[in-house]
């Protein structure tokens, strides 16, 4: 499996994510925000495939597990979501809490444990951040992350709420940056991929959601 390969894959599994990653100028940082991304789209995809929570923990622990070679630069060769985040780890200096913490959310969730929003949208919303625009920069997306994760459990009231804020921390954030947050301008996800784009369109041109 190619880069191509996972690039079509999260844009099938997380379309809105993809379309902002299309405003990513470099092609080496939009493969390394797509591993991420592809990443993410393994974890979710679990609960899909089997059916008994105890199963689904199993493999979120099997993920768990493998993050020891992802952060010590050693890829389990074969698995090509993998052996992308392991690189993308090194090139970038990711922290692993935010990927522990998402997997843990993700173990929680298939129990009917809440949903631990900051695990699930904003720590993968940093860790994108910083592989587009450098370290120093997560806490600019800190209310456009909460934005996000409202916004797709359907608390959308509480995520409008938000805008302002996240508008007025945004203005910090490099525009190399600001495709890993374009994404929350999104806030109907039925609507038509044109609209998207133009609503992205408009939201990386103004640096605002």
């Amino acid at each position: 499996m190619t880069s191509a390969d996972l690039d079509a894959d999260v844009r099938q599994s997380d379309p809105d994510r993809w379309l902002s990653s299309r405003f990513v100028a470099d092609p080496s940082a939009r493969a390394d925000l797509i591993a991420l991304y592809a990443f993410e789209a393994e974890l979710l995809a679990i609960p899909t495939r089997v059916t008994q929570p105890l199963l689904a923990e199993m493999r979120y622990v099997w993920w768990r597990e493998q993050m020891d070679g992802v952060f010590s630069g050693i890829a389990r060769k074969g698995h090509p979501v993998l052996e992308a985040l392991t690189d993308v780890v090194a090139r970038h200096a990711l922290d692993r809490d935010p990927f522990d913490a998402l997997i843990e959310a993700h173990v929680g969730r298939v129990h009917g444990e809440p949903h631990d929003l900051d695990a699930f949208y904003l720590g993968p919303m940093q860790a994108a951040v910083r592989i587009l625009a450098g370290p120093g920069h997560e806490d600019r997306v800190v209310e456009a992350g909460r934005m996000w994760g409202l916004a797709q459990v359907g608390r959308t009231d509480e995520a409008r709420a938000l805008r302002a804020s996240a508008n007025a921390a945004l203005k910090g954030l490099p525009a190399e940056g600001f495709p890993a947050v374009a994404h929350t301008a999104l806030s109907r996800g039925d609507a038509p991929d044109a609209i998207k784009r133009l609503r992205l369109t408009w939201s990386v041109a103004t640096g605002r959601v």
